[in-house]
């Protein structure tokens, strides 16, 4: 079994490279609600998990360097739509939820655990149920 590599994770690397391009390029030039309001929102997941695990891990709160697992992907998903669509609206008067915001969280969750799964498989097609 490969070991999950962290910021080092190729889809980690890869969307916060897309991120940058997003934020410092592609807005400018581009006036697609797309880019300006989801983009960056189906990003999050592979950009932030791996540094979050990474943490855990440091912290001793995890206790392995497996790549990420349904469990962990979820509750990233769910806290972050919590605090930021619901709990950060009410408490912070300049932004807004929206709940396309939590579909691109939840799209890029799954795209980034599909990836993370083939990866943990070394890259095969196989069912490896965890």
């Amino acid at each position: 079994m490969h070991r999950f590599q962290y910021w080092r994770d190729p889809a980690c690397l890869v969307c916060c490279l897309a991120y940058l391009v997003n934020r410092y390029g592609l807005k400018a030039r581009f006036h697609s609600g797309f880019f300006h309001g989801y983009f960056n929102d189906l990003l999050l997941i592979p950009c932030a998990l791996p540094f979050l695990l990474l943490l855990q891990r440091r912290l001793g709160l995890r206790l392995d360097d497996s790549f990420p697992g349904a469990s962990e992907i979820t509750t990233t998903l769910l806290v972050w739509a919590v605090l930021f669509e619901w709990i950060g609206p009410q408490w912070m008067h300049w932004t807004v939820a929206d709940p396309m915001d939590v579909v691109a969280y939840g799209l890029g969750a799954i795209l980034a655990g599909v990836w993370w799964r083939f990866a943990r498989n070394g890259c095969k097609l196989e069912r490896n149920y965890r």
